[in-house]
């Protein structure tokens, strides 16, 4: 989907501009409500969220579907408040694909765009997940997000943000039950952005797993503050893989990697590196022809690629 046009808006489950809900599209077998909606319909639903919300989603996927899941919100006023609070429920033995798109409209709205997002995968369920940002360079953005996995269940989720906005402050908590797994990958590029990110992997039942990969690119005075963090509360295995950028003289990035071991047959690793650009390696691309800024990109394309 191309974000800043939102030709594809047809195709996604949810749509959302501003404080406004363009469009809500369920397919059989899942039920796609405002939250709004939701929290009126069902009871448990207010478990999670502790006041009612003024706006965000509802996703209930119920049974097999082949279709992908989408959602899409975006910003096109200037100074709006966006606030939501999306809820992703997946039941047992289900696998599906999901992607969600934030973005403003125009690079100079200075709009505030922030959610509370709770994503649950039932027994032996299964998403893969991608999450999509591109806001203006006035734009603030707060993120906090719970995933709760039961038994058996497994998220694979990748964030990308090729420009965070001027402040983005991201929260995720992983509860990571038993037989359970999360491969988390995320890359940040700032340009003139002071970004914070806490992120907490728990690994609370027997033969739990997760893998954290983390890529921060600081370019135009950018500043990262980065807390990264696992538990491992039961038999379980964890890795941190942390790695920052630095493009230009003036930015700064600081990584904190966190391993707490509370069980004997819990094992935790992790990495941990902040470089700058290579300039034998620069010079080596500018002798083939490539500009300077051409080369650059290259290099911090390859970086920020994970597998």
């Amino acid at each position: 989907m191309d974000m800043r046009s939102v030709k594809s808006v047809e195709n996604v489950n949810y749509y959302q501009v501003d404080n406004e809900v363009r469009r809500i599209f369920s397919l059989e077998g899942v039920e796609v409500l405002s939250i709004v909606d939701a929290w009126e319909k069902y009871d448990w639903v207010r478990e999670y969220f502790e006041k009612k919300p003024i706006g965000g989603y509802f996703v209930w996927v119920k049974k097999q579907i082949d279709a992908p899941i989408s959602t899409c919100v975006g910003i096109a006023s200037k100074k709006i408040d966006q606030n939501l609070c999306n809820l992703l429920v997946v039941e047992k033995n289900i696998k599906v694909k999901g992607s969600v798109f934030c973005f403003a409209f125009r690079k100079n709205l200075n709009s505030k765009h922030s959610v509370k997002g709770k994503i649950l995968l039932k027994e032996n369920s299964s998403i893969d997940y991608a999450h999509f940002h591109a806001f203006g360079f006035s734009d603030s953005v707060f993120m906090d997000y719970e995933f709760f996995l039961e038994k058996g269940s497994k998220l694979e989720y990748i964030y990308k943000n090729m420009g965070a906005p001027v402040f983005l402050e991201r929260k995720m908590n992983f509860l990571i039950g038993e037989n359970a797994s999360v491969t988390n990958k995320s890359i940040i590029v700032g340009t003139k952005s002071n970004v914070k990110i806490f992120d907490s992997a728990f690994l609370n039942g027997r033969n739990s797993s997760v893998i954290m990969k983390l890529r921060l690119v600081g370019r135009e005075k950018s500043t990262f503050d980065s807390s990264t963090q696992i538990f491992g509360k039961e038999e379980s295995k964890g890795h941190l893989d942390c790695q920052g950028l630095i493009v230009d003289s003036f930015s700064k990035i600081s990584l904190t990697p966190k391993l707490v071991v509370e069980n004997k047959k819990s094992i935790l690793t992790h990495e941990a590196s902040i470089g700058r650009i290579n300039e034998e390696q620069l010079n080596y691309l500018r002798a083939r022809g490539l500009s300077e800024k051409e080369a650059i990109n290259l290099i911090v394309n390859g970086f920020i690629s994970i597998d």
